[in-house]
């Protein structure tokens, strides 16, 4: 049974009278919980988000409110009381089964008394005791209802964020050619937030219209004047390689007008290692947050690049502070298929995890999305890896995969994406004209954050990746 539908395979919902209960009866509800369930049944139970880990009151108080109204009695119980001891808490990926029965009929009240028993399928108790519900005296039977899909926005990942970046010293960013409205209230709404101290860097004049039709004051920003866009990637490249910023951020040029003044070999930023593109996404439906690469840089990266790819989305990762992160190897199976290249990449790039050659996460693959992100599915196929089901880096074949994931999941799923070039001496912050505010402002955190652990790791500090 789905909690947020009630589909049982049957289009009726049929009641049973009081006269139809004997002693002994019971109805048994099973269910894998998805941490929107979890986020749902919390609210409706007044208690707000649940987080990643949610007491076992409002989860199970909600399932015996769904098997109570729909198959013991069903429909025209009425509730009377309950006395439940919950136990612990539960997550996302946890298999409950509740089972409710008849220990107690009372003739003149129609009452009766059920014992509820919720567990996981590995026999972990969740919840225990009684339920006390009036039965109907007619019968009642009509079509089961199909609840609508209740999507839950979230996003306390990317709150936090932009939180504790406000909370820190603002890096300074040199902002390349900002010159359209979309891109110079990005700047803008990044120095009000206090995430960082942008330098805008392009001709004046076109700045100027810009700003005035955003609404945007420029007596408060640095203003660096160049002739053209050009001229302003170059220009913002100087100013990290100087020491005046400490951030790069694209304005209203085109991605590759920037990257080729940052891969420029006498004048550029160009590091050892291949740039990449990451986007830290705040998957409402996920319990943990989730990184996709490459989705915007490399359009076919080979085995090479796919290692830098990876390493790239690991030093982001522990920046974030995940000490281990979980990589997954994407593919359209979880097995190696000679003819599916994906497949034999997918394989090299783990040994190449097991040589030291990628270091400071656990790598497996090739896996298929599901069996990635989702436990079930991957218990299912039999998949034994610390990584299947629990992914915190998802790593695409091609870029033209992983643009189409990062959509699907932005605008399907109510997913916020937060984008970052990484790979050059300093984060490269790419945001969109599509882009809702608070991604802008996400995407600004996420580079910001990582250069202050940059500049902690080179000086010996604290928060080193």
């Amino acid at each position: 049974m789905d909690i947020r539908t009630g589909a049982t395979g049957q289009n009726m919902v049929e009641n049973r009278t009081f006269d139809e209960i004997a002693a002994g009866d019971s109805a048994v509800l099973r269910r894998t919980l998805a941490q929107q369930d979890i986020d749902l049944l919390a609210v409706i139970s007044g208690g707000g988000s649940a987080g990643e880990g949610a007491g076992a009151g409002s989860v199970v108080t909600g399932l015996v409110s769904l098997l109570v109204a729909t198959e013991l009695p069903g429909p025209g119980v009425v509730m009377l009381g309950q006395e439940l001891a919950f136990r612990g808490t539960v997550s996302a990926g946890d298999a409950l089964v509740l089972t409710l029965t008849v220990t107690r009929r009372e003739t003149e009240t129609r009452e009766l008394t059920l014992s509820c028993d919720c567990r996981t399928e590995a026999g972990r108790e969740v919840a225990s005791g009684t339920i006390r519900v009036r039965a109907p005296d007619e019968k009642i039977r009509r079509p089961r209802a199909e609840l609508p899909d209740i999507r839950m926005s979230r996003h306390e990942r990317f709150r936090a964020l932009m939180a504790e970046a406000a909370s820190s010293k603002p890096p300074v960013a040199a902002v390349a050619h900002p010159c359209s409205a979309p891109a110079i209230a990005a700047a803008a709404e990044a120095a009000q937030a206090g995430i960082v101290v942008p330098i805008l860097v392009g001709p004046r004049g076109k700045i100027e219209r810009a700003a005035a039709e955003a609404g945007v004051a420029l007596d408060r920003f640095r203003l660096v004047e160049t002739p053209h866009s050009h001229a302003a990637a170059e220009e913002a490249v100087a100013l990290v390689r100087r020491g005046e910023a400490s951030l790069l951020m694209k304005g209203s040029l085109h991605t590759d007008e920037l990257l080729r003044a940052v891969l420029d070999r006498a004048k550029g930023l160009r590091t050892e290692r291949r740039l990449s593109h990451v986007y830290l996404m705040d998957v409402p439906g996920y319990p943990r947050p989730l990184l996709v690469t490459d989705a915007a840089v490399n359009i076919a990266p080979d085995l090479a690049i796919k290692r830098d790819i990876i390493q790239n989305a690991i030093d982001l990762a522990h920046a974030m502070g995940l000490a281990l992160p979980k990589v997954a190897i994407l593919s359209a199976v979880e097995t190696i298929n000679p003819k599916l290249a994906s497949t034999l990449d997918a394989a090299a790039l783990c040994k190449m995890a097991d040589r030291g050659q990628i270091t400071g996460g656990l790598v497996d693959g090739p896996l298929a999305f599901d069996n990635a992100v989702d436990p079930w599915a991957a218990r299912e196929k039999g998949i034994v890896s610390p990584v299947a089901g629990e992914a915190d880096i998802l790593v695409v074949p091609d870029l033209e995969a992983g643009n189409i994931l990062a959509k699907q999941l932005t605008f399907l799923a109510g997913a916020d994406a937060a984008g970052v070039v990484l790979g050059a001496r300093v984060p490269i912050i790419l945001t969109s004209r599509a882009d809702a505010e608070r991604t802008r402002l996400a995407s600004c955190a996420v580079a910001a954050k990582l250069a202050r652990v940059r500049l902690a790791a080179a000086s010996g500090g604290e928060g080193t990746a």
